[in-house]
C-alpha cells in the first residue's frame, strides 16, 4: 500500500472502529485547545449547502478537529444497524445533583483540578455520576445533549463479554471448550485449538499486529476487510470482517500472557451469534437494552456483509450507558426499590467483578494499568473498592466502583487514540468523584 494511503487508512480508523487504546495517532501539529476545537464552534456541517471547508465526511472524519464531531454522528458516516430499546416507558433516573463548585482533586502534576479544568485538559463530551442509582453529575460540552449518541469504541467489547458471560451462566456456551466447537469455520486458523475463555480474556495467540505507522499490519489490512477504510484497487484480500478473521494464524502458545488485540473480540461476538443464531443488535436489544428503561435506541456499524463490529462499533446515549453500569453494579438487577428484574445472571456479575489473571495481565505493556487484570472483555483494577471498567479509545469509559455505589460514564474526543497518556489522570478524577459522594 501506498504510504498516502496508508495514513489516510490510519487516520479514517480512528472513527471507523475502536481498536486498541494502546495504538495512537499523534496529530500532525500541536492540537488545539477544547474550546477551539468545539464543532459548534467550528461550526462543522452547518448550512445548506455546507461550505466544503465545513464538511466532516468518512474521508476526514477521523483527523482532529474533525472527530469531535464525528464521534456524535457516526451512523452518517459509516453503515449501522439499529439496537431497538423497547417500546416500554424509559426508567427515569432520579436526581440528585451537588453543588461541585468546590470540588477539587490533585492532577498527575498534584497541582488541584476542578470539574471544568478537568473536561477541558481532556476533551470531554459527556460526565455523567450515578451515586446509589441517583444522578449527582451531569454536564456535556462540545454540543452534545442527553439525546446524542456518541461513538464508545472499545467499550463496545465489554457490552459483548457482558452477553457473552450471560450465555455462560446460563450453560449455554462452555469456557473451556474450544472456539471451533462452536465456530468451525475458524478451524486451521489462530483459534483451531484456543478456548473460549482465553479468547475473552484475551490469552489466545494470534498473529496480530496494531501498528496504525506499518501499512503492512494486520490492522490495516482488517480495516480494509472490514470496508472501514478505503482499499487501493491492487487490494486483492479479504472484503469483509470474516473473510479477514479466517486468514489469522497462532502465534506463541495460547493461556501463557495477556495481549490486548480487536480480533479476540469479534470473535467472541460471533460465538454469541452462533450459540443464540441472533446478532448483537438483537440479542443486546432482547436480553438487555428493552428491559433496562434506556431512553433511547442505540447502533452497531457493520461491514459490507452485515457482520456487526463487536469488537469496536457501538453507539448510545451517557444516560443509557449509564443504565448499563448501575444494573451492572446491582449484579445485574434493574428497576425500583420493591420491584426489581434480573436482567444478567449475578453469576455473570460475579465472574467478570473477579478479575482474570494478574500475572498473565503484566505481557500485555500495559504501563498505564499497574496491578489490573482483564476478564470477559473487562479492565479490573482490584483496588480497594473493587472497581472495574470498559474502557475506549479517545477517552470512553463506564467506571463500576461498587464499594462507594458509584457509576461514571465518561465520553470524549481527545486528539489522541490513545487512552494510556490520559489514563491515570481519568483514574485520579473517578477516584476523587467517587470519595466525595461515598
Amino acid at each position: 500500500m501506498h504510504p498516502s494511503l496508508a495514513r489516510c487508512a490510519a487516520g479514517a480508523l480512528l472513527a471507523g472502529t475502536a481498536l486498541v487504546s494502546a495504538a495512537q495517532m499523534p496529530p500532525a501539529a500541536p492540537p488545539l485547545s477544547a474550546a477551539d476545537s468545539d464543532p459548534v464552534r467550528l461550526g462543522w456541517m452547518q448550512g445548506a449547502p455546507v461550505p466544503p471547508d465545513k464538511q466532516v465526511t468518512f474521508q476526514n472524519a477521523g483527523r482532529f478537529p474533525q472527530i469531535r464531531w464525528a464521534l456524535q454522528h457516526m451512523r452518517e458516516l459509516v453503515p449501522s444497524r439499529n439496537v431497538w430499546r423497547g417500546s416500554g416507558a424509559a426508567f427515569e433516573l432520579p436526581r440528585g445533583e451537588r453543588d461541585w463548585s468546590a470540588f477539587r482533586f490533585a492532577g498527575v502534576d498534584g497541582q488541584p483540578m476542578d470539574i471544568d479544568a478537568y473536561a477541558a485538559g481532556t476533551y470531554t463530551d459527556a460526565l455523567l455520576v450515578l451515586h446509589r442509582g441517583r444522578v449527582v453529575l451531569e454536564r456535556y460540552w462540545s454540543g452534545m445533549t442527553p439525546n446524542t449518541p456518541h461513538s464508545v469504541f472499545s467499550v463496545t467489547k465489554s457490552i459483548t463479554g457482558v452477553l457473552a458471560s450471560q450465555l455462560i451462566a446460563e450453560g449455554k456456551l462452555d469456557p473451556d471448550a474450544r472456539v471451533t466447537q462452536y465456530i468451525p469455520e475458524l478451524a486451521g486458523t489462530a483459534w483451531d485449538d484456543a478456548t473460549v475463555q482465553q479468547t475473552l480474556d484475551m490469552t489466545a495467540g494470534v498473529h496480530f499486529r496494531e501498528d496504525y505507522a506499518d501499512p503492512t499490519s494486520e490492522v490495516i489490512q482488517y480495516a480494509m476487510a472490514s470496508g472501514l477504510v478505503p482499499s487501493p484497487p491492487s487490494w486483492n484480500g479479504p472484503r469483509d470482517t470474516i473473510s479477514f478473521l479466517r486468514t489469522l494464524k497462532k502465534e506463541g502458545e495460547h493461556g501463557v500472557g495477556f495481549s490486548y488485540k480487536t480480533v479476540h473480540s469479534e470473535v467472541v461476538g460471533w460465538l454469541v451469534l452462533k450459540v443464540t443464531g441472533k446478532p448483537f443488535s438483537q440479542n443486546l436489544s432482547e436480553r438487555i437494552w428493552s428491559r433496562m428503561g434506556t431512553e433511547n435506541d442505540a447502533s452497531i456499524n457493520i461491514d459490507r456483509l452485515g457482520f456487526e463490529s463487536m469488537g469496536s462499533g457501538f453507539n448510545a446515549t451517557a444516560r443509557d450507558l449509564a443504565r448499563f453500569g448501575e444494573m451492572l453494579r446491582n449484579e445485574g438487577r434493574v428497576g425500583g426499590l420493591f420491584s426489581r428484574e434480573q436482567l444478567v445472571p449475578k453469576a455473570a456479575v460475579d465472574m467478570i467483578r473477579a478479575g482474570g489473571d494478574r500475572e498473565k495481565f503484566k505481557a500485555g505493556n500495559q504501563a498505564a494499568r499497574p496491578g489490573y487484570s482483564y476478564r470477559n472483555q473487562w479492565w479490573v483494577l482490584h483496588n480497594a473498592d473493587g472497581a472495574y471498567e470498559a474502557s475506549g479509545i479517545h477517552g470512553q469509559y463506564i467506571h463500576v466502583n461498587p464499594a462507594a455505589e458509584v457509576v461514571i460514564v465518561r465520553l470524549g474526543s481527545s486528539p489522541v487514540a490513545a487512552n494510556g497518556p490520559a489514563h491515570p489522570l481519568h483514574m485520579r478524577a473517578f477516584q476523587a468523584i467517587a470519595d466525595a459522594v461515598r
